[in-house]
């Protein structure tokens, strides 16, 4: 299968730190499509060749498993050409034209690592250069917009150049292993289908949590914050994975559809449920892995008065059959204790209890999803009993099954962005979000957005190093629950 995958943002920070490694990581396992070119397009002034050599000093800066040697990059890199291109001029695209006329391919995919204010321009100079052709497919990079406007205004442009089943609304969550191994865990099992709702679970937890600050991107965060940057999309779509209805196929639109519920059932906010379950805050000057690091405030590209969050935590159910009274709880924030992402499900306990059973402890399933990829599941056993203890009065103790995906899958797991970007040059749209989720995923963050300008107090802070705000703690407390590491 024949392939031009365009890249705009060729010389970005995106294409050489996440995309190429990923590509490469294809190429090698044999599952890159062959008679393929990888086309990077930029404003620098860059030969093919130069561009190839500065893809290779950037791998030098991957790390060591996954970075190619000479050879290797040699055989990858008679892949790579690179167009200059200023994609604000017109024309300029007559450039990108001839270089995509040179050969006949199967597709043309069109990878716009930009700012999205540039989408629109893109778009609508494509198709001015007949470029947006049946055989075209367009990867648009988060974030989407700002707002519910925005997001809609950029959707709207790309749908007048583009029909929806060419365009592939990228979030890299939804490629990642465990997100896969979640879906096939509920609807490839009959284990626990059963008890995935209402009646057996108390209340369920998705936790991101970075040690990272915003590093040399204090600019874009201070236009973006935690909510956009991680809640509108990362959180969501990992809420939809767990509460959708299993779909009458692994068609995309069947499983987009049961997403796009979910979205909907969301409870909307009231001016209460926005004070007391929506928790927003910044983080100050900490320590993080016994190094001194600076508060927000204090980073490059950040305003001194700057009242952008780093950290949100809410509270939230969905009011369906299934899951209505279980509250779902959200949390993600920088400069946190550790480094992780998990989905924590918390079952009730057992409706009379017959053990002594361990305070503060109780029957959940973690879903791992960075840095460890697996699965566990914590139970109650009874141990060997003491002389003359009989189990009536035993106590029992809490143990756990550990599923390791890369011990157990080893070299055969795929990276998120790898799976993704193979699932674009094969068409599947499984992994993508579609225009109308993306407007209801805005749509229920849209209120939060508005009462934060009207709210003068503005981000609670947080020392570096630590899990958020204390408030964070105090509104899961309110319904008798705690985050998983204060159990």
């Amino acid at each position: 299968m024949a392939f031009d995958l365009v890249f705009f943002g060729g010389t970005g920070d995106l294409v050489w730190r996440k995309l190429m490694p990923a590509l490469f990581q294809a190429y090698r396992h044999g599952t890159l499509p062959e008679g393929g070119r990888i086309i990077g397009v930029g404003r620098d002034d860059l030969s093919d060749e130069q561009y190839r050599q500065q893809i290779q000093s950037r791998f030098e800066q991957v790390e060591g498993d996954k970075r190619p040697n000479p050879e290797e990059f040699a055989r990858f890199a008679s892949l790579l050409c690179y167009v200059r291109m200023d994609l604000s001029k017109p024309e300029s695209y007559a450039v990108l034209s001839a270089r995509l006329a040179e050969r006949t391919t199967d597709h043309v995919v069109m990878y716009l690592s930009t700012a999205p204010s540039l989408f629109t321009t893109v778009c609508e100079q494509l198709a001015a250069n007949g470029l947006n052709t049946p055989k075209t497919r367009i990867v648009l990079e988060k974030p989407l917009g700002h707002d519910l406007t925005s997001n809609r205004a950029i959707n709207v442009a790309v749908g007048k150049v583009f029909k929806e089943q060419q365009i592939f609304r990228i979030d890299h969550y939804l490629g990642k292993p465990a997100v896969q191994n979640l879906f096939a865990l509920r609807f490839g099992n009959a284990l626990f289908e059963p008890l995935w709702r209402r009646e057996h679970i108390a209340n369920i937890q998705i936790t991101m949590s970075e040690e990272l600050g915003v590093e040399k991107r204090g600019g874009f965060y201070e236009t973006t914050g935690a909510l956009r940057d991680m809640v509108q999309n990362h959180a969501l779509q990992l809420l939809c994975a767990i509460a959708m209805e299993p779909p009458i196929n692994v068609h995309a639109d069947a499983i987009r559809d049961e997403k796009l519920k979910v979205l909907r059932a969301l409870k909307r906010w009231t001016p209460e449920t926005l004070s007391q379950h929506v928790i927003r805050g910044q983080y100050s000057a900490g320590n993080v892995l016994g190094h001194a690091v600076p508060g927000y405030r204090e980073e490059s590209g950040v305003s001194p008065s700057s009242s952008t969050e780093t950290f949100v935590a809410l509270r939230t159910e969905i009011a369906n059959w299934r899951w209505a009274g279980v509250p779902f709880y959200i949390r993600t924030g920088k400069r946190m204790a550790s480094r992780e992402a998990h989905i924590q499900i918390n079952f009730r306990p057992t409706p009379h209890e017959i053990f002594n059973s361990p305070v503060g402890h109780a029957n959940k399933l973690v879903i791992h999803l960075q840095p460890k990829d697996g699965l566990e599941l914590h139970l109650f056993a009874q141990g060997q009993s003491k002389r003359g203890e009989g189990s009536a009065g035993a106590t029992l103790s809490p143990v756990h099954l550990d599923l390791d995906f890369d011990k157990r899958f080893g070299s055969q797991r795929v990276g998120a962005y790898e799976r993704l970007l193979l699932d674009v040059l094969d068409g599947r749209l499984n992994l993508f979000v579609r225009s109308d989720e993306q407007e209801e995923a805005w749509r229920w963050v849209e209120p939060i957005l508005r009462h934060w300008q009207n709210d003068t107090i503005g981000p609670r802070p947080y020392a570096a190093g630590t899990w958020g705000p204390s408030a964070s703690s105090a509104m899961i407390a309110r319904d008798g629950f705690c985050w998983s590491e204060e159990t």
